[in-house]
């Protein structure tokens, strides 16, 4: 009886000493997939009538052309399969490159495509009157999307619609505040829309002022850092141009590596985009 006592006093002692311990609260894990990156990445781009599957296709076209090309030059396995690997990503890489492009292009557009609604609301236009007439007067990569939103909006007359199709389009964390905040002002009203704009456009010439200048500090060592990745693998390409130089790629020691190598650059660019990347604006109200 002595022993089970104890062992409960000591349980006792124990559970009052843990509750002086605040429990941490675990943090939310995204729901951001790397498939959902991607699509995000291919509205971005601008590459019109371009959809998942078909990117998916051409990779896999890519590749395939690629192993069959390097197959008949070297007659190594192993190689061609490195080389194939390289083009079924090229795709990808050229419309991340491009999504990223815009992105940047876009921060520098947006604090003027603001001040040009908040001068709309300001005059009198109505809310669909102002996201329209950014199809005219805005910037000039953003008019394709606002006049595609004025031409649904003048054929449904649905502005609710209207607006979720305008933002599956941008895909921009800036366009969703907007959207959003003219979605809100457009069901319970408020005079305070355009202190809100002319703070927004204040807040976004900011961000863009400073991450101009982060990246182009940066920039220089990224370069170096994908330089210093691609070196190794421009050597395999040179050397694909002896044959006699590629034989030894084909016993197992060769492949092992080619297995390393691959496995390193990959982990060594994951890396240094980890560590280069500078902290981005998530869609919460995608």
């Amino acid at each position: 009886m002595i022993p089970v006592v104890s062992v409960l006093f000591g349980l006792g002692v124990f559970c009052i000493y843990w509750s002086f311990w605040p429990r941490m609260q675990a943090k939310p894990k995204s729901k951001v997939t790397a498939v959902d990156r991607l699509r995000s990445d291919l509205a971005v781009s601008g590459v019109r009538g371009f959809s998942l599957p078909m990117l998916t296709f051409i990779c896999g076209g890519s590749a395939l052309l690629v192993f069959l090309v390097a197959m008949a030059a070297t007659g190594v396995i192993p190689v061609a399969l490195c080389f194939a690997v390289l083009a079924g990503y090229g795709p990808i890489a050229l419309v991340r490159s491009q999504a990223h492009k815009r992105r940047h292009n876009r921060r520098e557009l947006w604090p003027d495509a603001v001040d040009h609604i908040a001068s709309a609301v300001r005059a009198g236009l109505a809310l669909p009157e102002a996201l329209a007439q950014l199809a005219i007067r805005g910037p000039e990569e953003l008019r394709p999307a606002f006049a595609q939103f004025a031409q649904e909006y003048r054929t449904s007359g649905d502005f609710q619609r209207c607006l979720d199709d305008l933002k599956q389009r941008l895909a921009d964390p800036v366009a969703d505040r907007l959207v959003e905040s003219l979605r809100l002002a457009r069901e319970v009203g408020g005079t305070d829309l355009g202190r809100l704009l002319r703070t927004l456009s204040t807040f976004l010439r900011d961000d863009a002022r400073t991450r101009a200048e982060l990246e182009a500090r940066q920039s220089w060592t990224v370069n170096a850092a994908r330089l210093a990745l691609v070196a190794p693998w421009l050597v395999l390409l040179m050397l694909a141009t002896r044959g006699s130089s590629l034989q030894a790629y084909s016993s197992g020691t060769g492949v092992a590596i080619l297995t390393i190598g691959g496995l390193v650059s990959f982990a060594a660019y994951r890396i240094m985009r980890r560590i280069g990347r500078l902290p981005s604006e998530i869609r919460v109200m995608a």
